[in-house]
């Protein structure tokens, strides 16, 4: 091979050295260049991940928070209501411990005045020269027999008294001790109650912060607004639930002779549908939330209340607007207490935000039993009784089966 094609070699393989030797760093960067590209992605992927799940957290939490914060603060409440009991029952006692000391110390005094009048008597006695002398002082046995017995029914009495005021003394002392007891055990339970007040006031608060966040930042609102929605299809799906369930028991039972008569919800089915405008009001209130869509005036939001809520002070008695079964008692997300009523013919009616229940799954109830109290458990408006009247399953208005107000 010629040196001319020997030097056009080495040139051309110099220079492709070189060509190589510039592009494997370029190579390296735009790889290292991608690599950052992706690891920025992913890091990006998992913030909005996070941040999705921290939203729905947040967003799913509004109704469980309200419904965990009432669930404890009823627990304060409830708390409260025993120790206020047994503080009642401790101040009772102590005021019956009080008078029977009082009544103890009159006995005691008067048994002390007894008793210093024996001994008065006996110290004349024995400065005339004792018993002894004064009994043998006398000349006639009879005479000194009649003595005798008369100073031995003495020393009875004396003694007799003196084991009254043992007696009286040691009750006395019993006594102050089981009061100075009861006395403690009250600042005890008064701290205490005061503990129970002090963490129901706490919860309260949180529970007024909770619901002024709904009632003045949008997006509280509206993700309550959200899961209110899903309670209400939560609670339609329920309650169908139970239809089919009941459906199911009285296909099982069999049918009643008719020398007796059949289960309440035979009996209401038709009876029910003719009480249309008629139905006694659940509480003596007035409408503060009427049935149907509703817009809220500062959000603008939709919603649709398949209920009714009336106005009423906490504690009001509720009472069953007909006769029927009832078909479920507890906690319900969104409406707090509620109690649903069977009335035969699948008609039900649903009694919500309740303070207390009064009345047990499969109870049958009369017209105007009162089967609860009004409370504002599960409710962001206060203290109101939420009322439903269903058919099938589906919500109607309960005002067109209210009797109407004059």
């Amino acid at each position: 091979m010629s040196r001319a094609r020997l030097a056009a070699i080495a040139g051309l393989l110099l220079t492709l050295g070189v060509s190589l030797a510039d592009a494997q760093p370029r190579r390296d960067s735009e790889l290292g260049d991608k690599q950052r590209d992706l690891r920025e992605t992913q890091r990006r992927l998992s913030e909005e991940r996070a941040k999705a799940a921290d939203a729905k957290r947040r967003e799913a939490g509004v109704l469980s928070d309200l419904e965990a914060t009432e669930k404890r603060l009823g627990d304060k409440r409830r708390q409260i209501a025993v120790l206020a009991g047994r503080m009642k029952r401790a101040e009772g006692h102590i005021g019956e411990l009080e008078r029977e000391i009082a009544g103890l110390h009159d006995r005691r005094a008067m048994q002390e005045e007894a008793l210093a009048r024996r001994l008065r008597a006996l110290y004349k006695l024995e400065v005339q020269g004792g018993a002894l002398l004064w009994l043998l002082a006398g000349q006639d046995p009879v005479g000194q027999a009649v003595q005798l017995r008369h100073l031995a029914a003495l020393a009875a009495v004396d003694a007799r008294l003196i084991r009254e005021y043992r007696v009286s003394s040691d009750g006395l002392a019993e006594r102050k001790d089981k009061l100075e007891a009861r006395r403690r055990e009250l600042v005890g339970l008064r701290a205490e109650a005061e503990e129970e007040r002090a963490e129901a006031d706490r919860e309260a608060g949180h529970r007024q912060a909770l619901l002024a966040r709904v009632r003045d930042e949008r997006a509280y609102h509206e993700r309550m607004v959200g899961e209110l929605t899903e309670a209400a299809r939560r609670l339609e799906a329920f309650v169908r639930d139970l239809q089919e369930k009941q459906r199911q028991r009285v296909a099982r039972v069999p049918p009643p002779s008719r020398s007796r008569p059949g289960p309440p919800g035979e009996e209401l089915g038709t009876g029910f549908a003719r009480l249309r405008g008629r139905l006694v009001w659940p509480v003596d209130g007035r409408v503060v939330g009427e049935y149907g869509a509703q817009v809220h005036p500062r959000f603008g939001t939709k919603t649709f209340r398949h209920g009714v809520d009336i106005g009423v002070p906490e504690g009001t008695k509720i009472t069953a607007v007909a006769p029927g079964q009832v078909l479920y008692t507890g906690w319900f997300r969104g409406y707090g207490n509620l109690i649903i009523l069977d009335h035969g013919g699948e008609y039900y009616t649903l009694y919500g935000h309740a303070a207390e229940i009064r009345v047990a799954e499969g109870e049958d109830v009369k017209q105007g039993q009162v089967i609860g109290a009004v409370g504002d458990t599960g409710s962001l408006e206060g203290a109101r009784l939420y009322f439903e009247v269903r058919h099938q399953g589906r919500p109607q208005d309960p005002t067109q089966w209210l009797q109407p107000r004059g």
